[in-house]
């Protein structure tokens, strides 16, 4: 970033400013300090920040934030303890999600908090979500998929079933 000054002490008053920046938040652009109250707000402050970055989220990412954010966007970030998502992996679990759906959402949950206390400077810890994930990991809920086995079994059906599969 670079800017033109007609008196020295401006520029000099400009670059102090942007140093100050820099050791505020880690950049030059002021950042507007934000009241986050809920897990809503944080998955938001996590999206905008790796779309300008140039990284948005792709179609699973999103679909998984958007779930996350329909489910536990309204908690309030003293509430986001290891209990309410323990409650939070028991529901999905009825609902159906595997081991490996339900590592997935513990995994996106914790990268946000950790974006949130890490970028933003949010005094949210991360280590609920360990906490739970330990929690429901030993309750087999959370695990890893069974070595891809019901992506093989989906494409021996497609093989088996075109000619170049006999």
């Amino acid at each position: 970033m670079a800017e033109t000054f007609r008196r020295r002490k401006d520029g000099e008053e400009w670059a102090l400013e942007m140093e100050r920046n820099i050791d505020r938040n880690g950049s030059s652009k002021p950042r507007v300090v934000r009241n986050v109250r809920t897990f809503g707000e944080l998955i938001d402050l996590h999206d905008e920040d790796m779309r300008e970055v140039g990284r948005p989220p792709r179609r699973s990412k999103a679909a998984v934030m958007a779930s996350l954010k329909a489910e536990l966007g309204s908690v309030k970030l003293p509430a986001l303890n290891r209990q309410r998502l323990i409650e939070f992996g028991r529901k999905r679990a009825k609902q159906g999600a595997g081991p490996a759906t339900l590592a997935i959402d513990l995994s996106f949950i914790r990268t946000i908090i950790t974006h949130a206390a890490a970028v933003q400077g949010i005094e949210v810890s991360a280590e609920e979500a360990r906490l739970a994930r330990v929690a429901l990991s030993h309750l087999n809920l959370v695990g890893k998929s069974p070595s891809g086995e019901g992506r093989l079994a989906g494409l021996r059906g497609v093989l088996c079933n075109s000619p170049y599969g006999q």
